[in-house]
């Protein structure tokens, strides 16, 4: 991404992605017009993939996440766990990874007893070993991929 104006716009939807056009437009120094089309320009070109909504953990029920790390039992078995394990909806993300292990998981669940039930279901669906890390405390997650850089 080599326009300036472009990595402007980004880092600020980045930030927050609710903003209007008129903020951006305010912000980047361009009309709304323009910020509009710069905007269906860059997820037209797929570097914009989608807006969401950033929702509290504890306020729908998942206050508890851990990092799940997960090995073959057989070396030779196929490499489809992701596929397998698709349908555990607790999986917020799944990370294939250079280590010891094959892949990392990131769950969120309800209570130490769901970590246990998924964990024993991650076993079961995919045939693997696991390695659970529990997180106490989040400092930040979900920061903007794209910074300006001033200078």
């Amino acid at each position: 991404m080599d326009d300036s104006v472009d990595r402007a716009i980004l880092a600020e939807i980045s930030r927050d992605g609710r903003a209007t056009l008129a903020q951006l437009s305010e912000t980047v120094g361009l009309s709304v017009s323009a910020v509009q089309s710069r905007l269906r320009r860059l997820e037209g070109r797929g570097v914009i993939t989608g807006y969401r909504a950033v929702l509290d953990p504890e306020q729908v029920g998942a206050p508890l996440s851990a990092f799940i790390e997960i090995t073959p039992l057989d070396p030779a078995q196929p490499d489809d766990a992701p596929e397998l394990l698709e349908h555990l909806t607790a999986i917020e993300a799944c990370h294939s990874i250079a280590g010891d292990a094959s892949y990392m998981l990131f769950v969120r669940v309800a209570t130490p007893r769901h970590l246990e039930e998924l964990v024993r279901d991650i076993r079961l669906a995919a045939n693997v070993n696991t390695r659970t890390t529990v997180v106490l405390q989040t400092y930040y997650e979900h920061r903007p991929i794209v910074t300006v850089t001033e200078g």
